[in-house]
């Protein structure tokens, strides 16, 4: 065995309750991209989704150990830019206890946190290596080595992307640097390693099956392109590319892909996991014509990612006619002021007629907005939640503002001082110990304690319960009823800190 690809689990720490029912379990993007590569050069691999099989780090390690392979290598991705963070609370307990059982076994870590950070992920974990950039050449090149070779500096200046403690010095950190990003998307990142998965553990959200609870099985997630040529400044999805980058598959690819799962797994419902999906229009257009004449189109349900201002009119027929059912809009802010900060620049009229087009052509629309901005003050988080509850959107996510490592807002943070969360599993939103960052008027406590009363008002409110009942039905309006019950723990209340 040359690798095990570890997707690190951690769920509960993360998500808390929410994260045994209402959020999906997606198969690892990454894990497949990386291991597809490595399968193309003929290394023996295995991946062990944790999050999926729900493994805790002993288990893991016992069948780390079961397994023996040359090099573990832990995948902190995540399901969005934003998780990659938030996921090393799983990443750090994994491989403590990989070294607890064995301390010779050999760790990597690779993600877009540990590239943003690379010498102080070293620093800070229990590992041997950290990877700069995407990871497959990095560990490529590690397992082209001899295992004695991992303990010679000369050697290890030939992996690219190499982060680890010089082999005669163990206060200094060498670096080589990150390998180019992978061009060929089809060939060389196909991620076509779908039976190394459980398939059969993958779950949708709970609100993309808003119409039948019962279809969130089997579920898959997908991508069509990487990276995002936009740069909002809360935004960390290029720390790991280096700069701002947008590549296609192929649309051919794309659809090959969908009709295996749909033949092999019984796939139905999708995530398309792009940052934004709905931006090249020819790459749009061509996959969703070729998803559209599929015989099984009409039993199809994707939800993707777009702008307000990259949706066209006389696109949305088409992306429903695709199975497209849902799309995720990046709002952010009812504020003029603030959605200009943060690089968002429509009007709020434009918000509302889009949104309008989009539900006429009978696809729901989730809108995300973040509370917290640094321009945001209380009466400009209030305009938020009003504008939210005016477009009257078929799901919402309600977001703090947070300095996630690889974004400009981080950059900004450690320039200015601003307070940090105290671990990684604080910059999750969900998490008990959630810290979003300060306003210039108004703390982390008074943001988040906004964040939690706004979700609840918008999922209680009547006139969005009504209008889920004449769009999904009563069973679905008593499942939000039911989900909005549920109140996260928080130890940042009024300014101090309180046992939970």
């Amino acid at each position: 065995m040359d690798t095990v690809l570890v997707n690190p689990g951690g769920r509960e720490k993360i998500y808390q309750s929410l994260g045994n029912d209402l959020t999906a379990v997606e198969p690892p993007l990454w894990c497949r991209l990386i291991g597809g590569y490595l399968l193309n050069r003929d290394y023996n691999i295995e991946i062990l989704d944790t999050e999926a099989l729900d493994l805790g780090a002993e288990s893991l390690a016992a069948e780390i150990e079961k397994m023996d392979p040359r090099l573990v290598t832990i995948v902190v991705f995540g399901h969005q830019p934003s998780a990659s963070t938030q996921q090393m609370v799983g990443a750090r307990d994994a491989a403590a206890a990989i070294k607890k059982l064995n301390k010779n076994r050999k760790v990597i870590i690779v993600g877009g946190h540990v590239s943003a950070l690379p010498e102080r992920t070293l620093k800070e974990e229990p590992i041997d290596f950290a990877c700069n950039g995407e990871g497959p050449e990095t560990i490529a090149g590690l397992l082209g080595l001899a295992d004695e070779d991992w303990s010679n500096n000369e050697r290890l200046e030939e992996v690219p992307g190499l982060v680890w403690w010089e082999t005669t010095d163990k206060g200094k950190v060498l670096q080589t640097p990150p390998a180019p990003v992978q061009k060929d998307l089809d060939n060389e990142f196909h991620g076509n390693v779908w039976h190394m998965l459980p398939m059969e553990k993958y779950r949708a959200h709970n609100w993309q099956c808003f119409e039948d609870l019962s279809k969130r099985q089997p579920y898959a997630s997908i991508y069509t392109t990487l990276g995002c040529p936009y740069k909002c400044v809360f935004c960390c999805i290029n720390a790991p590319f280096g700069k701002n980058s947008y590549r296609m598959r192929s649309p051919s690819a794309v659809i090959q892909e969908v009709d295996h799962l749909y033949h092999q797994y019984g796939v139905k419902t999708f995530k398309i996991i792009d940052e934004m999906f709905v931006l090249n229009d020819r790459h749009v257009r061509e996959i969703c014509e070729g998803l559209a004449s599929k015989p099984y189109a009409h039993e199809l349900n994707f939800w993707a990612y777009a702008r307000v201002d990259t949706v066209k009119e006389d696109m949305i027929a088409l992306l429903r006619s695709a199975g497209i059912r849902w799309l995720a809009l990046g709002i952010e802010s009812g504020s003029d002021l603030v959605r200009d900060g943060a690089e968002k620049s429509f009007s709020e009229d434009e918000i509302i007629k889009i949104v309008e087009r989009i539900q006429q052509g009978g696809i729901s629309v989730i809108g995300n907005f973040i509370f917290g901005l640094p321009d945001d003050t209380i009466a400009s988080m209030g305009a938020t939640l009003e504008l939210a509850k005016k477009l009257n959107c078929e799901f919402a996510n309600f977001y703090s503002a947070m300095a996630y490592p690889g974004s400009r807002l981080f950059n900004l943070a450690l320039e200015n001082d601003w307070e940090l969360p105290d671990s990684w599993s604080g910059f999750s939103q969900h998490s008990v110990d959630c810290k979003p960052l300060p306003t210039e008027s108004l703390s982390g406590a008074e943001v988040l304690q906004f964040r939690d009363q706004a979700f609840h008002e918008y999922f209680t409110n009547d006139r969005y319960l009504d209008m889920v009942t004449q769009r999904f039905g009563t069973a679905t309006r008593h499942h939000i009823e039911e989900m909005s019950k549920t109140r996260l723990k928080r130890l940042i209340v009024d300014h101090t800190v309180v046992p939970v």
